[in-house]
């Protein structure tokens, strides 16, 4: 009886967690469905749909959304694959410290970074002479991509066969066929998880795009906070579902290969 009590309340608190944390996202789902422009139910419409995908601003800002995200993760991606492969040639306390310093920019509160690198493009704009905008915001995507990406390769690096990239090479192989052919298959489902992840980043931020976007450039996050200062259109209703749908079938693909891998893994 003590189990079966235990139990009931195990499920009743994380039922009770679960709609605290998502009847807010739940009620905004439904309202994007509201004929209304309030949150009292008028009757289903895609109407808010129509009118989201005819806002000329909204559209510009997704695209500058996607294109930033599909970049940022690209490259990051790039960048944080080698410094893992890096980090990982050394040993000892040198591979910790320098893998605790890659790691401070997932720690330190994103407002510390966004303003350190506002403050970092300020001064060589005024150098250089060039103004904040899509490159800038492109380079800080990036700079804080990056050690996602790490942080998802050094695992799989640690878990690999050395022996299979000496294999490689007795059996004709040259360094560099070795490395993208043994080396880079073995880190593949890192270096994807490590891609997502950089893209539904990216897709998110606000605070660092906020300082780095200068006065021209404009992304999801950063126009829908330039609406809800004036009035809140039901647009944005709409706007967010389609993120947050976005966002739950990249954890769900991220997810499903993880499973997939640590299956594979254990079958081996």
């Amino acid at each position: 009886m003590t189990k079966k009590k235990g139990g009931v309340f195990t499920k009743f608190y994380i039922a009770l967690i679960l709609i605290f944390l998502y009847s807010p996202i739940a009620v905004m789902i439904i309202t994007s469905f509201n004929k209304g422009k309030t949150v009292v139910w008028k009757g289903f419409s895609l109407k808010w749909y129509g009118e989201l995908f005819k806002d000329k601003a909204i559209l510009g800002a997704l695209v500058n959304t996607l294109t930033i995200a599909l970049l940022a993760s690209f490259f990051a991606t790039i960048l944080g694959t080698m410094a893992a492969i890096g980090i990982n040639n050394f040993r000892g306390k040198k591979r910790a410290v320098i893998q605790n310093v890659s790691n401070i920019p997932i720690i330190s509160p994103d407002i510390v970074m966004g303003v350190s690198l506002m403050l970092l493009f300020a001064f060589l704009g005024n150098i250089f002479n060039f103004e904040m905008g899509y490159v800038t915001v492109l380079i800080s995507h990036i700079c804080f991509c990056v050690p996602f990406v790490v942080l998802n390769v050094i695992p799989r690096l640690r878990r690999m066969d050395q022996s299979i990239y000496d294999a490689a090479l007795d059996l004709g192989c040259n360094q560099f066929q070795a490395f993208f052919k043994v080396v880079i298959h073995e880190l593949m489902p890192g270096i994807i998880s490590g891609f997502l992840m950089s893209f539904t980043y990216s897709l998110d931020d606000f605070i660092i795009t906020h300082f780095t976007q200068g006065a021209k450039f404009q992304n999801l996050s950063t126009e829908i906070y330039a609406m809800l200062r004036r009035k809140i259109p039901p647009t944005i209703n709409a706007l967010s579902t389609l993120l947050f749908v976005t966002i739950i079938i990249i954890m769900i693909i991220i997810n499903v290969r993880d499973r997939r891998e640590e299956k594979r893994n254990s079958g081996r």
